[in-house]
């Protein structure tokens, strides 16, 4: 069975996004240079494009938060990853939706949505997109693992990342260091009574 995972990107000061999150600017101010290593430009580019496909390769679902549902809809023009089936968590449930690329969108309570993303990832991870469910997830112990992708940057404010949450993470191999200096960095979530 695969892992529950956030996968994100985060500047120096610890943000997940620009301050002034909006429809119009879904990642902030300033958010969007977090995923600028993406595009796999630079002199160690191939790093980056090399840590983006084994993301996109372990993927099987995904769990979203509610405010990331609604201002990535659009952008995504339907669920994150093609085809893959997507749980929204929310306390406003609603009927599935179809989305453009063929993913559907559930929607459900937490733990329901972190259930019911494992069952249909089959032996793929779960990706968590959204600061806020993570941070629920972690809180309630189903959070597995971290990928934290470092970018030197500081923006100075927005959506911090685990606010209030505390947890020990276990290193899962060595950093790895692409383009632009970005640290690329794995890590297990230590959860009591497991090793």
């Amino acid at each position: 069975m695969g892992k529950v995972v956030l996968d994100v990107s985060m500047s120096l000061d610890g943000f997940t996004a620009g301050a002034n999150v909006r429809k119009e600017e879904p990642m902030g101010d300033g958010g969007e240079r977090l995923h600028e290593w993406m595009s796999g430009e630079g002199p160690d580019g191939g790093v980056d494009t090399g840590i983006r496909r084994q993301v996109d390769a372990a993927v099987g679902a995904t769990v979203i938060g509610r405010r990331t549902f609604d201002l990535g809809l659009v952008p995504w023009g339907g669920t994150p990853w093609p085809g893959v089936p997507s749980f929204v968590v929310t306390h406003r449930t609603r009927q599935d939706l179809l989305g453009d690329n063929g993913g559907t969108f559930a929607f459900d309570g937490l733990e329901a949505a972190a259930r019911r993303a494992k069952d249909a990832a089959g032996d793929k991870d779960v990706l968590v997109l959204g600061a806020d469910v993570a941070r629920q997830l972690l809180g309630a112990g189903l959070l597995d693992e971290v990928w934290l992708h470092l970018v030197p940057l500081l923006l100075g404010a927005g959506t911090p990342l685990f606010g209030g949450v505390r947890a020990e993470l276990v290193p899962e191999g060595a950093p790895v260091t692409g383009a632009a200096s970005v640290t690329h960095l794995r890590y297990r979530v230590l959860k009591p009574g497991r090793p």
